[in-house]
């Protein structure tokens, strides 16, 4: 699959990423969103907030060059966790799976968290294609879908051979 890259994210691409997050399949599909997915002042303020930070890896996916969703890694509460955003042109293709493969190789610490709703199989299959292992559940208010849900809480773990 060497069609997927992982680029920095840049001024022209935030219009992609805006309409993308506010798809309301994407936002159904990944619960945990924005609270209002079509706010764009909101939505300025805090990708304002997540480039230049230092401790957030932020890119844009590619595929074969053209714009096909976001990834990142940020630490919250001293845990490394990665989140991703496939745009729905680029469902379906392993673009999701290609690109996490990217970012962990990219990401040396470990334990990697990710969270995920359980209704999204396609993003729950993601991460295990990736060696992430289920290590909780819990059920939190989900603004994408008006109401509580159940939320995985994935682990990628070192390797026992330390790698």
């Amino acid at each position: 699959m060497s069609h997927i890259d992982l680029r920095p994210v840049e001024d022209d691409d935030l219009d992609a990423v805006f309409e993308m997050m506010r798809d309301p399949e994407s936002v159904e599909a990944a619960a945990f969103t924005a609270e209002d997915p079509d706010d764009r002042a909101a939505f300025d303020a805090w990708i304002g907030r997540q480039r230049p930070n230092p401790d957030v890896a932020y890119f844009v996916v590619t595929e074969r060059g053209g714009f096909a969703g976001t990834i990142a890694a940020f630490t919250i509460d001293g845990d490394r966790e990665v989140s991703y955003w496939i745009a729905r042109h680029a469902w379906g293709r392993g673009v999701a799976t290609e690109a996490l493969r990217l970012l962990v190789s990219r990401e040396a610490e470990r334990p990697l968290f990710a969270r995920v709703a359980t209704h999204n199989v396609r993003s729950i299959a993601v991460l295990e294609k990736n060696g992430f292992t289920e290590v909780s559940r819990d059920v939190d208010f989900a603004p994408g879908l008006g109401r509580d849900t159940e939320e995985i809480v994935y682990a990628l773990l070192p390797a026992l051979d330390g790698v």
